[in-house]
């Protein structure tokens, strides 16, 4: 029965918002945020902006815009719900992804990015949603500061974040060999997705490492889109089979009263068996993790 307000006698004066409510303003702030991502990313390839990354111009900004637009969709309508745990995090993981990117993109031969350890862990821990906001705020992070040319890969990243969460809530950081495998299948889509950018807008491979093999493609007698996309295939397959398994390593290293700060990380984690003696019946039923 509903009770009404005694002093106005007009009904009840607040109107709660149901879980259903909820979920409901969370995946359409969320689809709206990945449709602006993939909006700004299509956009990008069919302008091909050459000067875009070459500095800070009206051409990078509008495209630094659309990815933050479709960022702060997806941190609306995701990290609200997340712990507080998670988020103190993300300026970690995204400080992590900016050093190591930086670093073996400019001054080692290695032909790998190693630029988004922290945004798959953030979606290990927290879900596809907050996994997505790392690599975009990342990305335009690191090309405010430092290289410009980073902000048009937002979409991968986006994707990558996305993926690692995707694949947690599958179960696949419960073993290595599902990790290094699922991860070399990300490594596919995340090189379809960087190679146009990198071919179309930039002529080729961005860091040293990549660059000098897409150099080598080429004079090997391969078209430059084809060059840069053999580069992307390969390199990426391998970076993301090497840093799905070194999330793998840190969620098997954590401890279970850390680990347990992070609900979402459950799906990560073996269950644990029942306790000896105990019967079937008396064995707890494993709880739903918090929603995402």
């Amino acid at each position: 029965m509903t009770t009404h307000s005694r002093q106005s006698g007009q009904g009840p004066t607040t109107t709660a918002v149901g879980p259903g409510q909820n979920r409901n303003l969370t995946l359409a702030l969320t689809l709206l945020g990945t449709l602006v991502v993939i909006g700004t990313y299509i956009a990008v390839l069919l302008t091909q902006p050459m000067n875009l990354g070459v500095d800070l111009g009206h051409t990078t900004l509008w495209v630094m815009l659309g990815y933050l637009l479709g960022g702060l969709l997806l941190a609306a309508g995701t990290l609200p719900l997340i712990p507080r745990s998670v988020l103190a995090l993300i300026p970690v993981a995204i400080a992590l992804n900016i050093v190591i990117g930086q670093i073996i993109g400019n001054y080692t031969p290695v032909p790998l990015y190693l630029d988004s350890i922290g945004t798959v862990m953030i979606g290990v821990l927290a879900g596809p949603a907050a996994g997505a906001f790392t690599g975009i705020v990342s990305n335009l992070i690191w090309g405010v500061t430092l290289t410009p040319s980073v902000i048009a890969f937002s979409s991968g990243a986006a994707f990558i974040g996305a993926a690692a969460g995707w694949a947690a809530r599958l179960g696949v950081f419960r073993t290595p060999w599902t990790a290094v495998v699922v991860g070399a299948v990300v490594g596919v889509p995340a090189g379809a997705i960087g190679a146009p950018v990198a071919a179309y807008v930039f002529g080729g491979g961005l860091g040293v490492g990549t660059g000098g093999v897409v150099a080598i493609l080429q004079a090997a007698g391969l078209e430059m889109f084809n060059a840069t996309f053999a580069q992307s295939m390969l390199s990426d397959i391998v970076d993301k089979a090497l840093i799905f398994t070194l999330a793998y390593v840190v969620v098997r290293s954590l401890p279970k009263r850390i680990i347990g700060r992070y609900p979402f990380a459950a799906h990560s984690r073996g269950r644990s068996a029942p306790a000896t003696g105990a019967s079937r019946a008396d064995t707890p039923v494993e709880s739903a993790p918090a929603a995402e």
